[in-house]
């Protein structure tokens, strides 16, 4: 009698107390191109708070030499079903998953398509002797062979080193003359949308108290005050890493409390080489 309420209350206990499966968070993607048409796959990733697995959707259908970490380097469990990749992220802070795959890009005659559909912002690294010929929506930055789209189904296309006829250099060159052109007046229309001020004349800076009263209308909590003032004290720009050491926040939280003010408009993140940036937004 006892040990069969001994195994009726383990069971109960297991059905009450489920196993913590969730969200996350992209910090990065990156899709790096070579040549051949094949990909490499890059993703950061930080798992919700309590969270020991989560669950991922890869692009294609085929993966080479994939392999899942966390912060320290140190491989991580998961399993692979028809692209849907669970991952057994116990307490790591960050995940990192690669892979290559050469089902994202196509050709058609000199032309080569990269193809992506996802939630989140990604990079696109194209190989260094191409030419971009199309892109299905205005980046969120170029930098060199890089490309930043914003979340979507987005699609670049793209030549490599191209050695043809003068007629269709010419050609080749007026569609990228257009692209630029686009690149250039979608710019300039952001810029005007955020100019504020009779006129159209730029806004007169702020003095801190100006400021400060400012932060108060709005619904914020005490971290994301301190957090802005900050950035306004140094001119309106610092990195996320001097932002956090300042106030004193963990990686992780510091920056779901960056993406929280970015998706409020209040500042922009701005991805540099080591290290990303916050810029005052209003």
């Amino acid at each position: 009698m006892e040990r069969k309420s001994l195994v009726i209350f383990m069971i109960t206990a297991l059905i009450l107390v489920p196993v913590v499966s969730g969200e996350y968070t992209v910090s990065s993607l990156v899709l790096t191109v070579y040549e051949d048409g094949y990909v490499k796959v890059e993703y950061e990733l930080l798992p919700a708070d309590y969270a020991s697995q989560i669950e991922v959707s890869l692009f294609g259908e085929h993966y080479e030499n994939l392999f899942v970490e966390n912060e320290n380097g140190n491989p991580l469990n998961f399993r692979l079903d028809n692209g849907n990749l669970l991952i057994y992220s116990e307490d790591a802070q960050v995940v990192r998953v690669s892979y290559y795959t050469p089902d994202l890009t196509s050709k058609d005659g000199i032309v080569w398509t990269l193809k992506v559909s996802s939630e989140s912002p990604f990079t696109v690294v194209l190989p260094e002797n191409c030419i971009v010929v199309d892109l299905s929506d205005i980046p969120l930055e170029i930098a060199g062979n890089s490309i930043t789209m914003p979340p979507g189904n987005q699609s670049v296309s793209y030549t490599l080193q191209y050695t043809g006829t003068s007629e269709e250099n010419s050609s080749n060159y007026l569609l990228i003359a257009l692209f630029v052109g686009v690149a250039v007046i979608g710019g300039i229309a952001v810029y005007l949308l955020r100019r504020k001020g009779s006129g159209g004349m730029e806004r007169p800076k702020l003095t801190r108290e100006e400021f400060e009263k400012k932060l108060e209308g709005l619904e914020l909590n005490d971290e994301e005050k301190r957090a802005l003032l900050y950035i306004f004290d140094k001119g309106g720009r610092a990195s996320q890493a001097e932002v956090r050491e300042a106030i004193g926040l963990p990686k992780t939280t510091a920056w779901r409390m960056f993406k929280r003010l970015e998706r409020k408009g209040l500042v922009k993140v701005i991805k540099g080489r080591k290290e990303n940036w916050v810029e005052l937004r209003f």
